[in-house]
Order: C-alpha cells, then structure tokens, then sequence
C-alpha cells in the first residue's frame, strides 16, 4: 500500500503501526534537498528498512501515478494543514490540498485502488449544532478548511461520477508525540516543560475534541479493512471537548507546573475565521468501524510530554511563534 505524507506527524505513526500489522509499505515523503524522509527519519532503523520510502510531490501527477502502480490501497495524508500559514499563501494550499488530491484520485482511477482520504474537522467550521454528525454541512472559515473542503469534495465527486473507491477519515485534533509546535497542545507543553513564568497563547476560548494519535492511526487501519462505500464519511474523535483555556489546566496539572496565560494577538485568527467549537459524535465511528478511542486526553498529554521533555527546548525555541 501507499501512505502519502509519510514524512508527517500521524503519517510517520500510521507506517510504525502498517508494518507492525505486517503490511507492505510505499512511503512517499515530500522531496527536499537535504535527502530528509521527515518524522520517519526518527523510527527504529529495523522498522524503516521495510519501509519502501520514495521522495516526491503529491502536486506531480505523473510521479503519484507511478507511486500508485502495484498497490492496493492509498492512504492518502499528504497536505499543508499550518492554518495560520494558509492566510499568508493560500495558492500553496490549493496546489497541494486540492490538485494533490485530485492527481491521487486519477492515479485511482486509472488503476482502480482504494483509497481513503484524510479530512479534518475544520471542514465544518464553527458548527449549528453539537455534537457534529458526519452531515453536517461544511464551511470554509479559513483557506486550510477551504482547500481541505475542496479536496473532500472531489473525493465525493470522483465516487459518485466515476464509481472510485474513495472514503473518507476525518480526524479531530489529533496529538501526540512528533506534532509541531504550531499546534496547541505541544505549544502550551512545551513552554512549561521550558518553565515559562508566561505561556504564549492566541483565543483561550475556542473548545477542541482533542484524539490521541494512537487511537487516530486505529482508525485508519480499521478502515483499511473495512469495505467502505464510494463517497463514505466517517469521522474520528471521541465525544469530549474541552476549551483551550481549561486545556492550559490540564497541561498544568500534568507537567506539575503552572503558569500564566499572555494572549498573544499575531496568534488570533482573523474575526470570523475561527471556529469556536469542534465536538464530534463518535456513535457511526463504533458502528461502522468498531472503532472508539482508549486513550484519555490525560494520558495522551502525559506521552506528549515525556516525548517533548526528551527534546530538551529553550524557554525562547518553546514560546517562538510557528506560523
């Protein structure tokens, strides 16, 4: 099989755990002139020599239709998914979420392989109701959610138009060890773990589904096995929100620190960008999938942590803003 975005934060773990369950793995990682093969350059050398690790471009439709040749499922989890850097060069993110989506689905085509699509919650922006339900409508509230909205759409299209087997994961605020720090969870860590007398933060009030990225990769490796429907949806989080502000106490109470919170206003998405609230319902995740999270979000920030304080960061490298 083919994983897309091998390099990234849940796409190194999904190989670690492809090649535990015995799988056959392509991995493509985004080419770079340093040779790097991303976050898998960080996994045991036993585990990486079964890995058959390509570099490349998801936006070359020739070399994704070469990378697809022979295999029998793409899991496909490359993208640029830096919200706050989707403001400043939104083409980028339509070029690599939209037409790399659309150049794996005409690999697909042309070859017929299955192939499940990684969306993310964003897509439904700030929602009518909780908890959200896979049918729920989408909406861009930022070029990120737009160009993701896109590509799932394509996906739907492709399914309904040309009869692709195409599903589609969409995760909710998955963490753990490997994320950057632009995200919230490794950024609040991270500077506690610096001992900042002042944690660096934008909005304190959005409310987030944060999934642990163990239970993320169980989803797409139960999905790999199930026989999806053209066009299905489903969606991984586990049915508990907390606010970003109560999350900073969580955080507090496992690192075993405190500190207070500075808000931060290059850090605040524009007005009517940010989504206040994501909440999933994990009810159709169970049926369909058999799927339901086992770690707790204590636990899962308790691994977090371990790994970040094992990267030993300044209190400088910790607080600095990673647009």
């Amino acid at each position: 099989m083919l994983v897309t975005g091998a390099d990234g934060f849940i796409g190194s773990h999904l190989v670690e755990r492809l090649v535990a369950e015995g799988a056959h793995v392509r991995a493509l990682c985004v080419y770079n002139s340093q040779g790097s093969n991303g976050w898998l350059d960080t996994v045991a050398p036993e585990v990486l020599s079964q890995v058959d690790v390509r570099l490349g471009d998801v936006r070359d439709a020739g070399q994704v239709r070469d990378l697809v040749e022979g295999c029998d499922l793409v899991l496909h989890l490359a993208a640029l998914i830096a919200i706050p850097y989707s403001y400043v060069a939104p083409r980028s993110f339509v070029d690599t979420n939209i037409v790399g989506t659309l150049n794996v689905l005409e690999a697909a085509r042309a070859t017929g392989v299955r192939v499940i699509n990684t969306s993310t919650s964003e897509v439904y922006g700030t929602p009518d109701e909780v908890p959200i339900r896979e049918s729920h409508p989408l909406k861009g509230q930022s070029p990120y959610s737009a160009s993701k909205i896109g590509a799932d759409k394509m996906c739907e299209s492709y399914a309904r138009s040309f009869g692709t087997r195409v599903a589609t994961l969409r995760p909710f605020n998955t963490f753990g060890p490997r994320q950057s720090l632009r995200a919230v969870i490794p950024t609040v860590l991270a500077q506690l773990l610096a001992g900042a007398e002042r944690i660096h933060l934008g909005s304190l009030s959005p409310r987030r589904d944060f999934t642990f990225v163990a239970d993320t990769v169980d989803g797409f490796i139960r999905a790999s096995t199930t026989a999806l429907e053209p066009g299905e949806v489903v969606q991984l989080g586990t049915g508990r929100d907390v606010s970003i502000a109560e999350l900073v106490e969580v955080c507090q109470k496992v690192v075993g620190t405190s500190a207070e919170v500075t808000t931060d206003e290059e850090r605040i998405r524009p007005a009517g960008s940010e989504v206040e609230v994501l909440l999933s319902d994990p009810t159709y995740a169970a049926e369909r999938l058999g799927w339901t999270p086992s770690t707790s979000l204590e636990d899962g920030l308790r691994a977090t942590a371990e790994w970040l304080s094992a990267r030993r960061l300044s209190a400088d490298d910790a607080a600095r803003y990673h647009r």
